[in-house]
């Protein structure tokens, strides 16, 4: 059973408990049945079975101490002098044999939140990041037998893989690159990478990732007032690309409409005056204040 990848889990069949129970009880009533009933010898003293009194004895024992109970999702690793036996997922009053050590071992949902980790991404900034994880023991010769303490294994793996993704990406992207993959919108993507990876790591220790979210991710106190200022920055930028091109557009359909339906005749000069003031109207932060010029374009 030991093999280069881990120990790997035996399953292992026990009996039902109840019958162990009932014969359990029946030598622990045999005994003094046995003392009672005994025949008489010649002196009136009791001859009584020694040697079924004492297995009867050591029946009730055997049977009391091979006797355990296993909850649903949870389980018993069995050990018999040192040695790996299997692993009993049988639930309820179960026996099996009593010189086996029966180490219950919790194969339930179990969950892991990370402390604020501050690391740095893929572009050297300093973010904090925070997840949480919930595992489940799947193998539980691998995860008792291969690794010292679980509990401790888990918490050192998770942020270790925590901080490995974020040195892959960036907190956010730039102007450089938008359809760069980023943690922070990366949502789906990110959380089936986190969980790949802690996969990863868990597998050598027989545990399941059922689900890893992050649950904090910020840039760092000393430059998060900087990072955003930049973030406001580019979203003025952009909301000022939006509408110059929608302005762009709505004077091209102006002028176009114009000259398809004969309206006006403009010239060069007259169609830049135009250009200008409508730019100026759908552009400008505030209102407007329109001017009527009574005169000539020309005067």
């Amino acid at each position: 059973m030991n093999t280069p990848m881990g120990t790997e889990e035996v399953d292992f069949k026990s009996f039902s408990g109840y019958l162990a129970l009932f014969i359990a009880l029946a030598a622990l009533v045999a005994v003094p049945v046995l003392i009672g009933n005994a025949p008489r010898d010649e002196m009136g003293h009791k001859d009584v079975p020694v040697f079924l009194v004492i297995g009867s004895a050591l029946v009730f024992v055997l049977m009391l101490k091979g006797l355990y109970m296993l909850q649903p999702n949870q389980s018993a690793l069995m050990m018999l002098f040192g040695s790996y036996r299997g692993t009993d997922y049988s639930t309820g009053l179960r026996w099996a044999n009593p010189f086996l050590n029966k180490q219950k071992v919790s194969v339930r949902l179990r969950n892991f939140n990370s402390e604020k980790l501050k690391v740095n991404d893929k572009r050297g900034n300093p973010i904090e990041i925070a997840a949480a994880v919930v595992w489940r023991i799947k193998d539980t010769a691998r995860a008792i037998l291969d690794i010292d303490n679980v509990s401790s294994y888990v918490p050192v793996q998770a942020e270790s893989a925590l901080r490995h993704l974020a040195n892959e990406y960036s907190y956010d992207t730039h102007d450089d690159d938008q359809a760069e993959l980023t943690l922070r919108g990366g949502a789906d993507e990110i959380v089936l990478k986190l969980k790949h990876e802690l996969q990863e790591r868990f597998e050598k220790a027989g545990l399941h990732v059922e689900d890893a979210r992050l649950t904090h991710l910020a840039y760092a106190p000393e430059i998060a007032g900087a990072m955003l200022r930049r973030q406001q920055a580019e979203a003025v930028i952009g909301a000022r690309k939006q509408i110059v091109l929608g302005a762009v557009s709505m004077v091209e359909m102006a002028l176009k409409g114009l000259t398809e339906r004969g309206v006006v005749e403009l010239d060069d000069e007259r169609k830049a005056a135009m250009v200008s003031n409508l730019l100026v109207v759908l552009c400008a932060e505030s209102e407007a204040q329109p001017v009527i010029n009574a005169g000539s374009l020309y005067q």
